[in-house]
């Protein structure tokens, strides 16, 4: 025990109270669970159970943050990828009578994006016509940043009749213009649960963690550090970002992908005492479920 208190993995709050791990205790034991748990037949079959009937986009999204919710006595959360990384199905463009131009898109399982941007020259609807055939023609099943690349590629090689056709099409899919004021889609599921437990007994805390539930940009960047991690699973015990009561909290998280493409990110937020191996093999198969799902979609 002493040994344990003079390595970090153990502190005493106050003199009449008992030792309690630390932050480096839990990150610890994270670590060993991580690299050798497994999800039980039944939460894989629970799991599985609840993408079956999802049809939407929407409704898979809803259905992960529920799974995660409870598997962690904590916050479900599912974020949609930025506009960049949306994959094309469908595009249509709308001249509005000011010269403005609503770009609809419509991305994986169905999902639509709808932004309204003002291009530096004038268009007309058959030129914004031709320029959605094109692009529905030639890029369906690509993110806007991939067919942007390609755009350029094709402007700086072809200089035919598609030259303005390719220029055209480079303006009304610049994900940098498209993300001018948009915010990514999350969903949460959890709350009313995670607040009942005896952790957020404190009111300060507690308030903390729902501002930033109502602060969707805090959950987004929480969760973006998955994406360029090695591991398929990231586990970060004391979450910056959510102060103080995020010294208390643990954030498990994954990317997931449609049709290998990273694509948004998920994951559970939620007290330090957790069950780490259920919460981190969930979180590990519903990104993978997530991701076939939406391939099948």
């Amino acid at each position: 025990m002493a040994d344990l208190e003079d390595e970090g993995f153990l502190y005493q709050p106050h003199t009449s109270a008992g030792r309690v791990p630390t932050a480096s205790a839990y990150r610890f034991f994270a670590q060993q669970v991580a690299d050798q748990a497994t999800l039980s037949p039944e939460d894989e079959e629970w799991i599985r159970g609840e993408f079956a009937t999802a049809g939407t986009a929407e409704e898979i999204a809803e259905r992960a943050g529920r799974v995660l919710a409870e598997v962690s006595r904590g916050l479900g959360i599912v974020v949609s990828p930025p506009i960049a990384k949306t994959v094309l199905e469908h595009v249509r463009f709308v001249l509005l009578p000011d010269g403005r131009v609503v770009v609809v898109l419509v991305s994986t399982g169905g999902n639509t994006r709808d932004k309204i941007i003002r291009p530096e020259r004038a268009f007309n609807q058959p030129d914004l016509d031709r320029t959605a055939d094109y692009l529905n023609r030639h890029y369906v099943g690509r993110t806007l940043e991939a067919i942007r690349a390609d755009l350029v590629a094709r402007l700086a090689s072809e200089q035919e009749r598609y030259d303005l056709l390719v220029r055209d099409a480079l303006v009304l899919c610049d994900p940098g213009m498209l993300e001018q004021g948009a915010t990514q889609r999350v969903y949460v599921e959890g709350a009313a649960q995670m607040a009942a437990t005896h952790e957020f007994s404190d009111q300060a805390q507690l308030r903390e963690v729902l501002l930033a539930i109502e602060e969707k940009h805090r959950l987004i960047a929480l969760l973006a550090g998955c994406i360029d991690t090695p591991d398929p699973v990231l586990v970060q015990i004391g979450v910056s970002g959510i102060d103080p009561a995020g010294q208390h909290l643990a954030l498990i998280s994954a990317p997931y992908s449609f049709q290998d493409q990273s694509q948004g990110t998920l994951g559970v937020l939620g007290p330090m005492r957790m069950h780490y191996e259920r919460a981190i093999t969930a979180v590990a198969f519903v990104a993978r479920a997530f991701s076939e799902t939406l391939d099948r979609s």
